[in-house]
């Protein structure tokens, strides 16, 4: 097969939570531990930091990598999910695995994955431990995929795990309070291995601290602490939150060298080092044209006061879902005084723009429906004047589509 063709068939042929949902999910590690001790048990042969949560851990993973490379080390980063290539999965320093690595560890292992019915998940899993092992990465800093307790990746035992915020998101699979998804995300805290909360919240709080106790495991909330006023790259001031964790993690961190100007400089290159898209990415000027990626409630209030900040004359709001999204969670948060361009985004599990519509018009969101991203995106620069604001999201498919 070729590249293209390896592709096609890891997402076609095998579940894969964003294409069908909840069927593409298991509540066990069974086949990435069994296909782990035929890889020679690659997630053994290197250190490691764990980070899961709600909003905030893709952006705190590429924070640490990136204060990781400014401190010299060679670190490998995988993250999901990718928004234009596979490949931003699986990174070494922010360059992304090759082409050829991916369609020749999937053709000598495609038979077992076939035979085991590994999900997509569970082999991209195998490709990134693999391969940071096999290129000897100084520390991997990995991504919770979904949940924690039973995440492919969750067979790791790092040198800290780092949990960011809790939210209600995939609450059909995770659990419908705050309570039940923190304990589900507190299935990465490992015996004796320190554990860092990027947010005290009231209904989480007491979870983490008993798992903690029981694990024996140091724990702290990076709100107690004090640290510099660090900037960053990424845009956006629900950064510093996650800014407050990252830095958190980083002094508990045992056996890597890591001074004050590493952290400042790390942090201001986030995007430049690791190749990191979609947090609060400006695309334009003139209007002014921004993405998001955030698509859960917590995120998008968090987006959507950003944007407050801001001074427009008129507000453009480029809006799709995917179709198992409670919308009414979410679009009571959005302004009723702005225009909407209700889109569709490019899978299977789009959300039909037309419904967007209809379902937007009780919240007192008027606007359009297009059958495209493209479609909807140039028809609000069409109007949109030069001192007006064009927002892009509500789902990761709709800004991978304009990045």
């Amino acid at each position: 097969m070729t590249y293209e063709e390896t592709l096609d068939w890891m997402f076609q042929q095998l579940p894969m939570y964003q294409q069908k949902g909840q069927v593409a999910l298991k509540d066990k590690l069974d086949n990435i531990l069994a296909f782990s001790e035929v890889l020679g048990n690659p997630h053994q042969k290197f250190k490691s930091i764990h980070v899961a949560g709600t909003n905030g851990k893709g952006s705190s993973s590429h924070m640490l990598a990136s204060v990781l490379q400014e401190a010299g080390y060679k670190v490998g980063l995988y993250t999901s999910p990718h928004l234009k290539d596979f490949r931003e999965r699986i990174r070494i320093n922010g360059k992304k695995i090759g082409k050829k690595s991916v369609k020749n560890f999937v053709k000598k292992h495609k038979s077992f994955f076939e035979h085991n019915e590994l999900s997509f998940f569970e082999m991209t899993v195998g490709i990134a431990f693999h391969y940071f092992a096999k290129k000897q990465v100084d520390i991997a800093v990995i991504e919770v995929g979904l949940g924690g307790q039973w995440d492919s990746t969750n067979i790791i035992v790092p040198e800290v795990s780092l949990i960011t915020n809790i939210g209600l998101d995939h609450t059909h699979i995770l659990g419908d309070t705050l309570e039940k998804i923190a304990l589900e995300k507190a299935g990465i805290i490992k015996k004796e291995i320190p554990v860092v909360i990027s947010e005290r919240q009231p209904e989480t709080e007491g979870i983490f601290n008993i798992i903690a106790a029981k694990k024996n495991s140091s724990i702290s909330f990076a709100e107690d602490t004090t640290i510099e006023n660090y900037k960053t790259d990424l845009l956006g001031d629900y950064q510093i939150k996650n800014i407050k964790g990252v830095v958190s993690a980083l002094k508990v961190l045992k056996g890597f060298k890591i001074k004050k100007r590493h952290i400042r400089e790390g942090l201001k290159k986030v995007a430049a080092n690791t190749g990191l898209l979609g947090r609060w990415q400006v695309l334009g000027e003139h209007p002014y044209l921004v993405c998001d990626a955030a698509h859960n409630k917590e995120g998008l209030q968090l987006v959507l006061n950003q944007i407050t900040l801001h001074k427009f004359e008129k507000l453009h709001m480029i809006l799709g879902f995917v179709n198992d999204k409670n919308l009414e969670d979410v679009l009571g948060l959005f302004p009723k005084k702005a225009t909407y361009y209700f889109v569709t985004p490019n899978i299977p599990r789009g959300l039909a723009a037309n419904n967007l519509r209809d379902t937007a018009k009780e919240f007192g969101l008027e606007g359009e429906a297009f059958d495209s991203v493209k479609k909807g995106l140039d028809q609000a620069l069409k109007h949109a004047g030069k001192k007006d604001f064009v927002y892009v999201g509500g789902s990761t498919f709709v800004v991978a589509e304009v990045v």
